[in-house]
């Protein structure tokens, strides 16, 4: 089970050209900052997890590839407990933990972004 967020950025193509003028440096620093965001997450989503057995809360990971994050429990039963069932309430854990972080997402790839538009001399 993943949560997937997709995000729409306005003037996404002049972004991108901008982006691919700056140096592998800024790209990796940008990376870094995505990779810390998803580790953040992980942890207050495992904080959140219900436990049991600890299966659950172990299974919970976040991967990064590139400028995607994907974050996820791969225990069978963890979209029982995130959503519930008709016999069961459900328990989010992952939902809350994305949105929770998702201000602070914001201002990471904000500074990121204006570091690298500063070193890279864009207006």
């Amino acid at each position: 089970m993943a949560l997937e967020i997709n995000l729409t950025l306005e003037g996404a193509e002049n972004l991108q050209q901008a982006l691919q003028s700056l140096d592998n440096t800024l790209q990796q620093s940008i990376q870094q900052q995505l990779e810390r965001w998803a580790m953040e997450v992980l942890e207050f989503a495992r904080s959140l997890a219900p436990i049991r057995t600890g299966r659950l809360r172990d299974s919970i990971y976040a991967k990064t590839s590139g400028w995607v994050i994907q974050i996820g429990a791969e225990a069978p039963y963890a979209i029982f407990v995130e959503f519930g069932t008709r016999y069961m309430q459900a328990q989010p854990f992952l939902y809350p933990a994305v949105e929770e972080y998702m201000p602070r997402l914001e201002e990471m790839l904000l500074e990121a972004l204006g570091q690298a538009v500063r070193e890279a001399g864009l207006p």
